[in-house]
């Protein structure tokens, strides 16, 4: 098989990687004020389920961007042309989801450390913006990715960098907020909110799991709306072939197969459902995506294609070997960091300590 197409094919796995693992993290951290709320009013009671709610994820959050970084640095890499084009052109966006990822750390590293409650309800508040921005505008990204971009040669530039692959993007933020982009930023959103939800039904005990289990349920219904809309208009724009076709069923099923399974009470096998649904989504895209990996609305003929973007066939063979021999430790690793923490945690095993009067 072609390097080039390998690489396509890597760089989607990262990305999957990185929306299935991160994305019930964000659904934790956006449900933080909804499920972190008490049943009784009980401000102590409310400080625990956040506590417990923020617990599930602690040990594996920043593990879990790794991905991304992975995922970016491999398309710099491998794809310079397209990393270029991207980065500058969807500069703004990504400088969100960079701002939403620094707060939500600050928040989850240091919601523990903090003396009063009042200072915890203001890192908790920065948990759930940095979780909602990157969450949202992930989705837009990757719907104008895949449904195209304005991209034109970049005439300020010198011969031989004015011509293709050397395009630039021509839109702005608001470019990006086109119909298409919103409904992929609501998909992902409503997606990881269900994700987490199921991630924090799979992780619990009690009221907080009964409830995660309800909330997965409303939010589910959304996101199948949302997400047959938006891979729908996306399959029908990009003239997609039966492979994305397929993928995109399959993670229809997917999600409504987590669904019912939620309904009776298998939060594993939901859980495992909405990972399914994020990586089918992804791979219709990917799939709908190539052989462009950005394509142009303004002209075809300025679309960046995986053959044109790419980096030199040395620079991918040694990047095929580094990534032979370091990926398989990395997922050991992660694999065994998730079997270590597996087991479930409720309000009672967090000490009445932890809350404290503001």
């Amino acid at each position: 098989m072609d390097l080039v197409v390998i690489w396509i094919i890597l760089i989607a796995i990262l990305w999957t990687g990185y929306f299935v693992l991160e994305g019930f993290d964000f659904g934790v951290g956006m449900l933080l004020p909804i499920l972190g709320r008490s049943r009784y009013a009980d401000p102590e009671d409310a400080e625990k389920r956040r506590h417990v709610m923020v617990t599930t994820i602690g040990p594996d959050w920043d593990g879990n961007e790794v991905w991304v970084l992975t995922a970016g640095g491999a398309t710099f890499a491998a794809f310079p042309h397209w990393y270029a084009t991207l980065f500058a052109g969807f500069y703004l966006p990504l400088l969100l989801i960079l701002v939403g990822l620094i707060i939500r750390g600050i928040g989850l590293d240091y919601r523990g450390k903090v003396n009063t409650q009042t200072a915890r309800d203001r890192l908790d508040l920065m948990v759930v913006i940095g979780s909602f921005l990157p969450a949202f505008l992930w989705g837009v990204a990757f719907a104008n990715i895949v449904g195209g971009v304005p991209l034109a040669p970049d005439v300020t530039a010198a011969a031989p960098y004015n011509a293709a692959p050397y395009v630039e993007y021509t839109g702005n933020l608001f470019t990006l907020l086109n119909p298409l982009g919103l409904i992929g930023g609501l998909t992902t959103l409503f997606l990881f909110l269900t994700h987490g939800a199921h991630f924090i039904a799979l992780k619990t005990d009690g009221p907080i799991r009964e409830d995660a289990r309800a909330w997965a349920t409303r939010s589910g219904l959304v996101t199948a709306v949302c997400a047959v809309a938006f891979l729908g208009w996306t399959m029908v724009n990009r003239h997609a072939g039966v492979a994305a076709w397929i993928c995109m069923v399959l993670a229809a099923v997917a999600l409504l197969a987590g669904l019912y399974a939620n309904r009776l009470g298998r939060e594993g096998w939901a859980f495992v459902a909405t990972a399914a649904t994020t990586a089918f989504a992804v791979w219709a895209l990917f799939l709908a995506l190539y052989p462009d990996v950005m394509p142009s609305t303004t002209d075809p003929a300025f679309s960046l294609t995986a053959a044109n973007a790419s980096s030199t066939h040395l620079t991918l063979v040694i990047m095929t070997w580094a990534a032979v021999i370091f990926t398989p430790v990395v997922m050991a690793y992660q694999s065994w960091t998730y079997w270590v923490f597996r087991k479930r945690i409720t309000t009672a095993h967090i000490p009445d300590h932890v809350v404290i009067e503001a």
